[in-house]
């Protein structure tokens, strides 16, 4: 029987990754957690979100230790993607894409993933800058931005800090400003059009894990 420990904060809510994945869901890893759980008893790790400035992060050596100590380590969408891309020849599992585009260099910054969140109720207070490259890139595509308005906008991404990247702080930062008509074509689109890539692969990384235990169970 396998004891599972999922790292996970506003990736994903609860209610949904428990009707996924049935294990033990612990807040966002700070340093130290990796090696609380394997003396917990685990025989698999998921990490999912992790903080980044608030504390300090999860070391590589505990990742190491649990890999070493025969834990199946598995990384996705935040601080589990970027843990993933620096020990995947470690032995630690990379799942996603942002995982993906972190391996080969299209992603490269920790910011990219990074945003705040109120810690009691989970819910993020600014929107990470891989769903905003996705958000946009899918505007485009769509016609509700042009491919110059796109450019804009990731740039004025790019320049907000990260606690304060919403979608109208964006459009209000784009140098030059945005035609007025695809400005509110834009803002109205997003409220239902946004993408979350990070929620996707927090959802990926959970349907591994539970589909590689259920195989080896068997």
């Amino acid at each position: 029987m396998h004891k599972i420990i999922v790292f996970l904060g506003p990736s994903l809510d609860r209610t949904t990754a428990a009707h996924i994945l049935a294990a033990e869901y612990r807040e966002p890893a700070k340093r130290g957690d990796i090696l609380l759980a394997v003396e917990s008893g685990a025989t698999v790790i998921c990490l999912i979100d992790g903080v980044f400035h608030q504390e300090c992060a999860v070391a590589h050596r505990e990742i190491l230790h649990a890999i070493k100590k025969g834990v199946r380590v598995v990384g996705a969408s935040s601080m589990g993607a970027l843990r993933a891309t620096e020990m995947d020849t470690l032995g630690m599992v990379g799942i996603g894409e942002i995982y993906r585009q972190y391996k080969s260099g299209e992603l490269e910054s920790d910011d990219e993933v990074a945003l705040v969140f109120d810690p009691v109720s989970g819910l993020s207070l600014s929107e990470p800058l891989v769903n905003i490259r996705c958000t946009l890139k899918k505007a485009r595509e769509c016609g509700i931005i042009t491919p110059s308005a796109h450019d804009i906008l990731l740039a004025a991404a790019r320049s907000v800090f990260y606690p304060q990247r919403t979608y109208s702080r964006i459009v209000s930062a784009a140098v030059p400003p945005l035609d007025p008509e695809i400005r509110e074509r834009f803002l109205s689109w997003v409220e239902t059009g946004q993408c979350d890539q990070k929620r996707a692969d927090a959802i990926a990384a959970l349907e591994y894990v539970r589909d590689t235990c259920r195989t080896l169970s068997e």
